[in-house]
């Protein structure tokens, strides 16, 4: 995901596939042209700063955007000044994305309460931090589209569905029954494991959600105090702001 910021104001957003043979120059050309588009001059571009937890990728991007902007980025590392403070198993475990979420979702949300921060995006990860901007625990489970291609995959006689709530409960086909199983069964995961960690860190925790499914799964559940699409290019800007 790639988003154009004007001080504290998303401007835009893209998104761009991670494919590791993309050159340099394929990924600095699909950047300048989404701003020459938007129509913006590629002069105007200040700064960049990456969050990345595809390593083969980096270079290519890294030399992308020095070649065509001319400009060396920003990477994130458990080494900048974050506003939240790791604990071991943060500093060990957390990738840079969880890390750029944790940031937004405190700087926006924390301070008064524990937060609790659920990414529907490749994994479903659930990170919780403190009132006091400590790390405590994060926990990864299976993306829902992870899932839902691995069903798919081994029953041959399921084919794919759209990730949408039946009509009811009480199915009448072969797609409703794999689309309840998929959603019902997700919302069931994320209601429980939110309060496992309420009875551990408090049970006036927020919990913010975001990622591709998480509107998704809001239709069949309450449990969400906010939902952000843009809480990492929200933290990418934050953190951009406190190491410039």
């Amino acid at each position: 995901m790639l988003g154009l910021y004007d001080g504290e104001n998303l401007v835009k957003s893209w998104r761009m596939s991670t494919s590791e043979g993309r050159t340099s120059d394929e990924m600095g050309l699909f950047i300048y042209s989404v701003l020459t588009h938007t129509g913006l001059s590629p002069d105007a571009l200040k700064s960049v700063i990456i969050s990345s937890v595809v390593p083969n990728i980096m270079y290519s991007l890294e030399n992308g955007i020095r070649k065509y902007f001319d400009k060396t980025a920003m990477i994130v590392n458990r080494d900048m000044r974050l506003g939240i403070s790791l604990n071991s198993v943060g500093k060990r475990e957390l990738g840079a994305d969880r890390i750029v979420n944790c940031v937004a979702a405190y700087g926006l949300y924390g301070g008064d309460a524990p937060i609790i921060i659920i990414d529907y995006g490749t994994a479903t990860t659930y990170d919780a931090v403190s009132a006091k901007g400590e790390f405590i625990t994060g926990i990864t489970a299976p993306g829902i589209k992870i899932s839902a291609e691995a069903l798919f995959s081994r029953a041959a006689l399921l084919g794919k569905v759209e990730l949408s709530f039946p009509p009811s409960i009480l199915v009448e086909s072969t797609a409703e029954s794999v689309q309840a199983g998929i959603l019902y069964g997700s919302i069931g995961e994320t209601e429980y494991i939110v309060r496992k960690l309420r009875e551990a860190i408090g049970d006036n925790a927020k919990v913010i959600a975001t990622g591709g499914l998480a509107r998704t799964i809001s239709q069949g559940c309450d449990i969400f105090d906010y939902i952000k699409s843009d809480l990492t290019l929200e933290g990418l800007r934050m953190i951009y702001e406190m190491n410039k």
